[in-house]
C-alpha cells in the first residue's frame, strides 16, 4: 500500500487564512505564506491554498498571495480559486503552485479538465467536490450533491457521478470536501469518501472533519466503515495549534497505516 499523505490547507480570503464550521462562522488564523512556511516545517506532505472568495466576487486568484506562499516552499504546492482558463493555470504555475485545484469553473465547463491537464499534465489538475449529503433521500450518500460558489449553490449534480466523469475527463485527484462534517473535528465522512474512492481510480483526498489521528486512520483505512483515503486534508488543527503534521504521522503510523515519516 502506498504512503498515505497528509495535507493542510489554507483558505484564504482577502489575503488572509481564515476558517470556518460547515463553511459559515468564519475566524481569522493568521498569514498564508507564515502558516504554509510553518506546516511545512511541521511535517506536512503538501499544502493546499485555496482563494474561497475569488469565484463568488468574480475575480481571478490574489497572485501575489501565491507568491508569497511559496516562496519558502519545499513540497508540493496546489492553489485554487478563481481559475477558469488554462491561461489561468498557467499564472498560477507561473506564480509558484505545482498543481491547480478547480471546483465551480469545472462544473460550468467540463472540458476545463482536459484543457489543462493537455498543458501541464493530469497530475497538475486537482478538482475539487464541495459535497453536501442529501437529507431527503433513502441513499444520502449516493445522492449526495455537489455545491459550487464556496458551497452556495447547489448544481444537482450527484458527487459520485461528477467524480467519475472528472476522472474521465482527466483530472488526477480528487479533492472531496464533506460540507456537513467541515470544522466539526468529529471526524472525516468515511461513508462518502469511500464511495467515492470505489468508484475512481485516481487518489481521492478527504477533508472536512478533521480532530484527531484517529480520524485520520480511519479515513485511510481500508477495513470495514473506513473511508479508503489516499491523502487527508486539515485546516483548523494545524492552525490553531492543536498539533502537527509530524506529531500526528507519528501516531496514525502506530495503527499501521503507511506514513512517510519526518526525519
Amino acid at each position: 500500500m502506498l504512503t498515505k499523505r497528509i495535507i493542510a490547507c489554507l483558505d484564504v480570503r482577502s489575503g488572509r487564512v481564515v476558517k470556518g464550521v460547515q463553511f459559515l462562522d468564519i475566524v481569522d488564523a493568521g498569514d498564508p505564506a507564515e502558516l504554509a512556511h510553518r506546516h511545512a516545517l511541521g511535517g506536512a506532505d503538501e499544502i493546499v491554498l485555496l482563494d474561497i472568495t475569488a469565484t463568488h466576487e468574480g475575480r481571478g486568484t490574489l497572485l501575489d498571495t501565491v507568491k508569497r506562499s511559496a516562496a519558502n516552499l519545499f513540497i508540493p504546492f496546489t492553489v485554487g480559486g478563481g481559475i477558469r482558463s488554462a491561461e489561468d493555470a498557467a499564472a498560477v504555475f507561473d506564480a509558484g503552485a505545482d498543481k491547480v485545484s478547480i471546483n465551480s469553473s469545472a462544473i460550468a465547463r467540463p472540458e476545463l479538465i482536459a484543457e489543462i491537464g493537455s498543458s501541464f499534465g493530469a497530475q497538475a489538475v486537482v478538482v475539487a467536490i464541495d459535497a453536501r449529503r442529501s437529507t431527503s433521500s433513502a441513499d444520502p450518500i449516493g445522492d449526495a450533491e455537489v455545491y459550487v460558489f464556496g458551497g452556495r449553490k447547489p448544481t444537482g449534480i450527484r458527487v459520485i457521478d461528477w467524480a467519475v466523469e472528472a476522472e474521465q475527463r482527466g483530472a488526477g485527484e480528487i479533492l472531496l470536501t464533506s460540507m456537513n462534517t467541515d470544522g466539526m473535528r468529529n471526524g472525516f465522512d468515511c461513508e462518502l469518501t469511500r464511495r467515492v474512492s470505489e468508484a475512481v481510480q485516481i487518489p481521492v483526498i478527504a477533508s472536512g472533519g478533521a480532530g484527531s489521528a484517529a480520524h485520520f486512520a480511519y479515513v485511510f483505512s481500508h477495513a470495514s466503515g473506513g473511508g479508503k483515503a489516499d491523502a487527508a486534508l486539515a485546516a483548523s488543527i494545524f492552525h490553531f495549534g492543536i498539533t502537527d503534521s509530524r506529531a500526528l504521522k507519528y501516531q496514525i503510523a502506530a495503527t499501521d497505516i503507511p506514513m512517510r515519516l519526518p526525519c
